[in-house]
């Protein structure tokens, strides 16, 4: 067997739904029921999200304080008062300052803007940065993905005599700021149709508001801050998205265009994860490691050389933000596994002085991917006593709603259900991390922390073809609430697997059904190939693709996981060095199998930390629990009824056998009648013989082992036929007939021989064969008694 790493939930489209929708929008079942799955049922709209069908804007003055917004920006513009774009440092801010300077620039405003120091002001608008726009002169100060909790801010703005304008889309507080207008998607007195654009989307809708028209070439920058902010990519964002991807394959913003070119990046074949994987994570890294400025300048850069200059500059900061968070995930796994177990707590909190705060959002999700348990981590500042970090959350735990309960313990807070930013005191951290774990505790459920993977659809490898995945691509752009969906494939045979790349870290697998391949790659699976047997059939969940490849095209899947219903045997023989194969058994629920003494006086040292057993006669092999567990056949047993028992009716996951053995009975010399029948007439001849002087003379001049005269010579002993002292045998006469096989020795070397050839020197597919026979009787006979 072979587990699989998460729970797989399937969700299946009802037959009659599906194949009446797949007939009415003329779709393959596969799109139908992944449609199904997305919540779309109604043909039009399933026409509506796969062929851009109806892909019109909502109306911008449905947001709530548009119209006020609006007036008070052309006012500003008219009377040439100066303004101020108050941003984010991440993806998402950073693009819509971007939007929003565009459109103020385009427009003659007088404008600049301003982001804060992560570092040195911390998230969100700030007292000093107000006060010092005021000293400046502006009069207008419009935010930007950001401003719904600066319920103080805005009343300092309003102290100074400035005006506040809110674009915003995180979760609002129990109170709002008093602003002149609050332009949010999830306003409580607004209407708007969508509630879940990111800031760029809200900027965009005001930027629509400004011009009068779509501004279709802000498209570019709106998708980038949309994918990099994982809203959910359904409704209006979808519609953004899409037709942004259009726009960024031409577009002739230098700052991309040299974004692209030093990533390697081809224009035209940007997609949504390269923005997620590639151009997002660059744009984020200048405000993680230090301002956010060189971002917003990249993006709004008008040449070309300045360009490739500032792209270089974000590049080389993103790297120098990877060693930082893989440096700091190393601390922060350690922390939590000699801290923090997990099974003591359902929330991690941890912290430390010296953390980077640009990168602990990374840490944080880079935790929940191992530890699978809602995250925060937190960086210290011991000289002004605070805490400030970011936390991800996990399915069924709502980060927002759980952190909303310990408000007073958080005087900068905000995010969504899955992802929080917050700042407190190092001296509340202890507290934070006791509510939040006895909340967790009443609210999830052993199971819950237990990784989910949604799966849309089980299919067959023979309805995996080019067809059927290009209709899939309509499903596209992916992202959170259309995720790219997941299949499984069940109990398909493997051709072929091997490890692939540096330091073999892939798997490359061939899955062959009736005539139908299907090749797969699993990225940072490697390992998996040496718990996955031979002739093993195994059930794969991954995402379709088609590999095109010196222009041909065929089918392909991304593994993500795999699992082995059945048991697997493992052919270790032959491997002499043990130590080889040793460091692939899974650590846990293993057991090692020793039946002859000599192993256990020549390995007990070595085996030491690896659970060993002495199977020393027919009834502990019978009674041995092997159920469940990996068990390593470490030595022959001198029995064939011993390896019979310790199998038989029993359940385990795993066999490897070693089979470790001193001696080869099978090669050498199993002696014949006509063997035996030619060494009787030699010594009737001679009527005695010096084994000790001439033994080994006989066997060069009969082409015989020195083994075999002795065996023989032992087997005529045991049948009383000659009599052996000091190594002279004697004939002695004989006065019955008897039989080679009442010999113990005889007995003992042909069952031996027997046993080798069966376990020791069979192929793999026959000794695959002798254990089914033997495992499977279980199965067979539970059959039965039912």
């Amino acid at each position: 067997m072979l587990k699989s790493k998460t729970r797989w939930k399937v969700t299946e489209a009802e037959s009659s739904a599906l194949e009446e929708l797949a007939a009415k929008v003329n779709i393959t079942p596969l799109v139908a029921g992944l449609l199904i799955n997305r919540g779309i049922t109604d043909p039009e709209a399933a026409r509506a999200f796969l062929f851009d069908q109806k892909k019109e804007f909502h109306d911008p003055f449905l947001l709530q304080d548009m119209k006020e917004a609006v007036e008070r920006i052309k006012f500003a513009i008219e009377k040439k008062e100066p303004i101020l774009v108050f941003g984010d440092y991440d993806a998402d801010g950073v693009s819509s300052t971007t939007v929003l300077m565009s459109v103020l620039t385009d427009l003659g405003a007088d404008t600049e803007f301003y982001i804060p120091n992560r570092f040195t002001e911390g998230y969100g608008p700030n007292e000093p940065a107000f006060r010092h726009a005021a000293e400046s002169g502006k009069k207008l100060i419009i935010t930007v993905d950001t401003g719904i909790a600066a319920v103080h801010e805005a009343q300092v703005a309003k102290e100074l005599g400035m005006d506040l304008i809110i674009t915003d889309h995180h979760e609002p507080g129990p109170v709002l700021p008093e602003a002149l207008a609050i332009v949010h998607p999830k306003h409580p007195e607004g209407r708007y149709p969508f509630h879940e654009l990111a800031g760029v989307g809200v900027a965009f809708k005001l930027a629509h508001a400004l011009y009068g028209f779509v501004p279709d070439h802000l498209l570019d920058v709106v998708t980038i801050g949309t994918v990099a902010d994982l809203v959910p990519l359904i409704g209006e964002n979808r519609t953004l998205v899409k037709a942004g991807l259009k726009q960024l394959a031409k577009t002739e913003r230098p700052g991309i265009q040299a974004l692209c070119k030093v990533t390697g990046t081809e224009l035209t074949e940007v997609s949504e994860e390269t923005i997620g994987f590639v151009l997002a994570p660059r744009l984020n890294a200048a405000g993680r490691l230090d301002s956010a400025d060189p971002a917003v300048e990249l993006l709004m850069s008008t040449d070309m050389e300045d360009a490739v200059e500032l792209a270089k500059q974000i590049d080389a900061m993103n790297k120098e933000r990877q060693a930082i968070v893989n440096d700091m995930t190393t601390e922060a796994i350690e922390m939590v596994e000699s801290q923090y177990p997990t099974d003591q707590n359902r929330v991690l909190v941890i912290g430390k002085e010296g953390w980077n705060p640009g990168v602990v959002g990374i840490v944080a999700s880079r935790l929940v991917e191992k530890f699978y348990r809602p995250t925060i981590v937190l960086s210290f500042d011991l000289e002004l006593n605070k805490a400030k970090g970011s936390a991800r959350s996990i399915a069924g735990f709502n980060l927002f709603e759980h952190l909303s309960t310990c408000r007073e313990l958080l005087p900068h807070f905000g995010g969504h259900p899955m992802a929080a930013g917050m700042t407190l005191s190092i001296d509340d951290v202890e507290e934070l991390r006791n509510r939040m774990n006895k909340i967790a505790f009443e609210v999830l459920k052993k199971e819950d922390l237990i990784p989910v993977t949604e799966i849309d659809a089980v299919i067959k490898l023979e309805d995996i073809h080019l067809e059927a995945l290009r209709e899939l691509d309509m499903l596209a752009p992916y992202g959170t609430a259309n995720p790219k969906p997941k299949v499984v494939i069940e109990r398909v045979p493997i051709k072929q697997l091997r490890k692939i790349g540096a330091g073999d870290k892939h798997l490359k697998v061939s899955f062959g059904q009736d005539g139908a391949i299907l090749d797969g790659i699993g990225f940072g699976m490697g390992e998996f190939a040496d718990h996955i047997s031979p002739i093993s059939e195994a059930s794969v969940m991954g995402e379709l693709a088609i590999n095109e490849w010196n222009n041909i095209r065929k089918p392909q899947i991304f593994m993500k996981d795999i699992t082995v219903q059945d048991w697997q045997l493992f052919d270790i023989r032959g491997i002499k060095q043990w130590k080889k194969w040793v460091s692939t058994i899974p650590k846990t629920e293993s057991q090692f199998i020793l039946f002859q003494e000599r192993s256990l006086e020549t390995f007990k040292q070595a085996l030491e930390g690896f659970p060993f057993y002495h199977i020393r006669d027919k009834d502990e092999a019978s009674k041995h629990d092997i159920d469940g567990k990996a068990i390593v056949l470490f030595d022959l047993p001198s029995d064939e009824s011993l390896l019979h028992l310790l199998v038989k009716g029993k359940k385990p996951e795993r066999i490897y056998a070693f089979f470790h053995h001193e001696q080869d009975h099978f090669f050498s010399t199993f002696p014949t009648r006509e063997h035996f029948k030619w060494y009787y007439g030699f010594l009737a001849k001679r009527k005695s013989f010096d084994l000790i002087r001439y033994g080994d003379q006989l066997a060069a001049y009969k082409g015989w082992s020195r083994e075999t005269v002795d065996f023989i010579s032992q087997v005529f002993f045991e049948l009383d036929f000659v009599t052996i002292k000091d190594g002279l045998i004697s004939i002695h006469p004989v006065k019955s007939k008897r039989d080679l096989s009442e010999s113990t020795a005889y007995q003992k070397k042909e069952a031996q021989f027997k046993l080798e050839n069966e376990l020791l020197y069979s192929s793999y597919q026959d000794l695959k064969r002798w254990f089914d026979e033997r495992i499977q009787w279980s199965v067979k006979h539970e059959e039965e008694v039912r």
